[in-house]
């Protein structure tokens, strides 16, 4: 048999490739579509509906467990691969924005989710644990790129029009299935011996502590949904009622379920909800949940409002794509890059805190432009003092995001089972993306109360408590190397 060009034998080559297939879809969502509709004419609310169908890339972690299960994760990239591209030729035919092209982005983003699943376990399952950190960098490098893929697609859509457009996005779906299959083979993974789906739900209703966990993970994702819906804003009793009845549903369970110690190990065998089981029960679990959650939170509450702050500055939109996002993000994948060598050579453990440092110091290059930069009188230019001392707080903290950003990776990927990595970290990361929302949430609040100076001091001070937590992080990254495949 030929051997391989090197290239293709290297575990970063196809890192980046397979990320870069995770991205595109993204863009192809966030960019192209309300572009699409808008110059169909379809109106501004209905545009902004369509972030409702991302809901399934915060619920994907529902679904992944059957691509444990079944495995084979190049076939189910490959698979999805093919249904995105089909999405694309249908609207290649469309005249206009007819009503079934809803089902078609809602099937889109399924695909697109459910190729992010595979991906994530097919990735940590071929990285060993010291190829992590430079692998993540490579990781956010590509995902970006691939999601600037998808501006070349708009910019298209002005010289061939939305369907030479969207046959041009077919085209590179083809070949990104191509790619998938050209993949190296997974590592044969013995499977484990699960029971049945109504077995599982038979033993859920027996023991209380499960019927618990499933009853929480019900009204999470009640609240998720309800998050990007509104769909409650009207029902003031609708949250007490759910409550009430997810605690009389945990009561009936524990009336009648039988008294002596529980079944672990076949609680942990259940297809839908084991992954989550096993998860739960691992020692340092609680405190490493909250480690994830919060671990980015300075970072993520300044996010939202730094743009706001730009306007309000006096700077044009020209000003903020140009320096905020086109050079921002390649300040990003940089740092993404050196964050995932430093990762590799001081350890994940160290990479976390001292990266963690760098990416909360960043945030005081914006306490001191709004210090200094007064709020802009309409038509008022910033001076050049002003543009640079922004510009350099922008800068350093795109850098250092993508620094904590590969370390923060790096420990999500090292903490999962590679036997359920697909399901694990799926779990986590909707962990992580829920301190977003409430975060994102919060900062409007926080900068109009206490104005962008003094809110931005207070994100730097919120990225300390997850520091208080460091220790079981240690823990629980000792742990997880001497889990059964780790390696």
């Amino acid at each position: 048999m030929t051997q391989q060009p090197k290239v293709l034998r290297s575990k970063l080559f196809w890192v980046a490739l397979l990320y870069f297939s995770s991205g595109f879809p993204l863009g192809v969502f966030y960019e192209i579509y309300p572009v699409w509709f808008r110059q169909q004419g379809v109106e501004l609310k209905s545009i902004g509906a369509i972030s409702l169908l991302g809901l399934a890339w915060t619920l994907k972690f529902l679904w992944a467990p059957a691509i444990d299960h079944y495995r084979h994760h190049r076939l189910w990239m490959a698979a999805v691969d093919i249904g995105m591209g089909l999405v694309m030729l249908s609207f290649a035919y469309a005249a206009g924005v007819a009503p079934w092209v809803w089902t078609g982005i809602a099937v889109f983003t399924v695909l697109s989710a459910t190729n992010d699943i595979a991906i994530d376990g097919y990735t940590i399952e071929m990285l060993d644990r010291d190829e992590i950190g430079l692998a993540n960098g490579v990781r956010i490098g590509f995902s970006r790129v691939g999601m600037l893929a998808s501006g070349f697609i708009l910019i298209l859509s002005d010289y061939v029009g939305w369907s030479g457009a969207f046959w041009v996005a077919a085209a590179l779906f083809a070949a990104l299935t191509l790619a998938s299959l050209a993949a190296p083979r997974e590592a044969t993974v013995p499977r484990e011996v699960r029971s049945s789906l109504i077995a599982e739900f038979a033993r859920i209703a027996s023991d209380p502590r499960a019927a618990a966990g499933a009853v929480a993970l019900v009204l999470f994702v009640l609240w998720l949904m309800n998050n990007a819906t509104k769909w409650s804003a009207g029902r003031p009793l609708f949250w007490p009622v759910a409550a009430a009845i997810g605690a009389a549903v945990v009561a009936i369970v524990w009336l009648r379920s039988p008294r002596g110690p529980r079944d672990v190990a076949a609680a942990e065998r259940g297809p839908m909800f084991g992954a989550l089981m096993e998860l739960v029960d691992r020692p340092y679990i609680w405190p490493t949940l909250l480690f994830v959650l919060i671990f980015k939170l300075g970072d993520a509450s300044m996010g939202f409002m730094v743009k706001p702050f730009w306007v309000d500055s006096g700077f044009t939109a020209t000003d903020i794509g140009l320096v905020s996002v086109n050079i921002g993000l390649g300040l990003s994948i940089a740092g993404g890059l050196a964050g995932g060598w430093y990762v590799d050579r001081a350890g994940i453990f160290k990479a976390l805190w001292v990266l963690g440092l760098w990416q909360a110091a960043s945030n005081l290059g914006y306490v001191i432009a709004a210090f200094v930069i007064p709020p802009a009188a309409a038509g008022v230019t910033p001076i050049l003092e002003h543009r640079l001392l922004i510009y350099a707080a922008s800068a350093t903290e795109s850098f250092t995001g993508g620094l904590g950003t590969a370390a923060f990776l790096a420990f999500l990927m090292a903490i999962v089972d590679k036997r359920r990595s697909a399901t694990e970290y799926a779990l986590l990361s909707s962990v992580f993306a829920l301190s977003r929302s409430l975060a994102g949430w919060a900062s409007g609040y926080g900068a109009q109360e206490f104005g962008y100076a003094q809110y931005f001091l207070l994100t730097f001070f919120l990225s300390f408590p997850a520091y208080l937590l460091l220790p079981w992080a240690k823990r629980m990254l000792d742990y997880s190397a001497k889990l059964p495949g780790q390696h």
